[in-house]
This record gives structure tokens, C-alpha cells and sequence, in this order.
């Protein structure tokens, strides 16, 4: 019988902290400088230069039709410049989908103000790859995509051996992609007889990343995507995620006015951020 480990703390919970205990007063003084929500992404810069983005839950405020109802999904809008980083971190547990993105967003951009001055010692922070991209995947290993992850679905169509893919929303899937879907019901059997689990980012959005780590086989290998975890990894690896591929923002100001556009990964990559691989230090 698997074992299940208890963590006191969510991930996001446990990371904030973590980041509180290593940056000490200076988390008091840094501020949001500047926060947007587009379409697709949402990102912060902080005052402190470092920027950080996460996806944007659009689909997790469905009741957001009119005016009255939009304003109770972001009831601080015109307010957000000049607030604490700790207030946005008060409001992932508190606020709504579209608070907690952006609460998210300025984990990641801590965590980078963290890397800037620190090399970390227990694992590897890579530019410019991808987790998954170059990886050996045996031909019989079973292999389950979390998300309409549409690089890695057509990698793996290529590759030209069976896999699922787990969506909460079938409709983002094409139809040559369909064959491959898995429904909800049959979702916790399908991860339990995963060998290697492609899981969005996205997890982290709507509180079903633990869970599906808890599913998880014993010796089955766990790797995160996506520019919404761009975080500190200590938490995600004490629950069996062996590596995570997330981005760095290198000029958040063209980042921001991009997202304010609707602007997704095609029109930010390599312009105003850089892909970001995090992973277990194996010396």
C-alpha cells in the first residue's frame, strides 16, 4: 500500500513562507510596482526590478458576465500599484481565481529576486531548454499529459505510441487530439498507471496539482510546465515532482505591456522572457 505523506501547508502556502524565511526584511519593502491581467497571462513587476507572471483562470470566474458580478472576481481593480508583496500573498488563500494568479505571479517574481543574488546549492536553474524536450521516454512507459499542453501533445503524437491526455475542458483539444483523451472519470486510473506525468502549471491554479501527486505510482516521474510555476522548487520536489519547467522574465515592462495586448508564450519567448528548467542538483 502507497504511503501517503502529510504536509501541513498547500505548496503555495509552504513556498511563501519559505520565501519569507530567506529574504527576510527586504520582502517587507518590496512593493508591486505595477500588475496586469490579460487574456491569457497575468504578470507583476515589483519595485525591486524582478517580474514574475502566471496564467490567467478566465474559465474559473464563469459567473463574471456583468458588471456587478466582474467587479466581485477583482474588487481591488485601480488599487493594485504600490500595495505590499505580502498583501497579494494574503489573497491567494483569501481572494479569488484572478487574486490568486496574480498572488502566483509575485511568488515567481520573488523567487527570482532570490536566484539574482543567490546560487542555489540542492538544485540546477538551466536558461533557455526544456524539461522535457530531449528526454528518453522508453517506448513502454506510460506516458499521461495534464492540460491541453499542445508542444508536448505533438511531440508525443510523433513519437508514435499510445499516451492520455487528462483536460478539464475537452473543447480545447483538436480533433486528431481527441483519441487520446481521457475523461475525468476514468482520471484517477489513469495517473495511478502513469510512468511519466506531463501536469500544466495551470494545477496549481485550480488546487488539483496535490492531489494528483498523491495518485501518483510509487517510481513514477513527475514534471511541472508552464510559466505559472516559475517558483522556488523545495516544496514541489518534497512531493515527488522531479523537475519543473517554468520561465524567467528578463524585461518585465515589455512582458506587461505584452499581456496587456492578449499576448501568450508565442509573443513573449525570447523577447521580454527565457524558458527556465529547475532541477534536483544529482551531484
Amino acid at each position: 500500500m502507497k504511503s501517503v505523506r502529510i504536509f501541513q501547508d498547500d505548496i503555495l502556502t509552504e513556498t511563501a513562507t519559505h520565501l519569507r524565511s530567506i529574504l527576510g526584511p527586504e520582502m517587507d519593502a518590496i512593493k508591486v510596482q505595477r500588475a496586469v491581467i490579460g487574456i491569457f497571462f497575468s504578470g507583476v513587476r515589483l519595485s525591486n526590478g524582478e517580474g514574475g507572471i502566471c496564467f490567467t483562470p478566465v474559465k474559473e470566474i464563469p459567473e463574471a458576465v456583468c458588471c456587478p458580478s466582474s467587479a466581485r472576481a477583482m474588487p481591488n481593480s485601480g488599487k493594485l500599484a504600490g500595495q505590499p508583496v505580502a498583501e497579494y500573498i494574503d489573497r491567494l488563500r483569501e481572494g479569488g481565481p484572478l487574486q490568486k494568479a496574480l498572488g502566483i505571479a509575485v511568488l515567481n517574481a520573488l523567487s527570482s529576486t532570490f536566484w539574482r543574488d543567490n546560487h542555489p546549492a540542492d538544485y540546477n536553474l538551466k536558461m533557455g531548454v526544456d524539461p522535457v524536450e530531449n528526454k528518453i521516454i522508453s517506448d513502454d512507459a506510460n506516458v499521461v499529459v495534464i492540460g491541453a499542453l499542445v508542444p508536448y501533445i505533438r511531440m508525443l503524437k510523433k513519437r508514435g505510441r499510445p499516451f492520455h491526455i487528462l483536460e478539464k475542458d475537452p473543447r480545447t483539444l483538436k480533433a486528431d487530439e481527441m483519441p487520446y483523451f481521457c475523461p475525468q472519470e476514468k482520471a484517477r486510473e489513469c495517473i495511478a498507471s502513469a510512468d511519466l506525468l506531463i501536469i500544466t502549471g495551470t494545477t496549481l491554479i485550480n488546487n488539483t496539482l496535490e492531489d494528483i501527486l498523491c495518485q501518483m505510482q510509487s517510481g513514477a516521474e513527475a514534471v511541472l510546465v508552464g510559466p505559472t510555476a516559475s517558483m522556488l522548487p523545495e516544496a514541489f520536489f518534497r512531493r515527488g515532482i522531479k523537475a519543473i519547467g517554468g520561465i524567467t522574465v528578463t524585461d518585465p515592462d515589455k512582458l506587461l505591456d505584452t499581456l496587456s495586448e492578449a499576448g501568450s508564450g508565442y509573443h513573449f519567448y525570447g523577447k521580454s522572457a527565457e524558458r527556465l528548467v529547475i532541477d534536483r542538483n544529482q551531484s
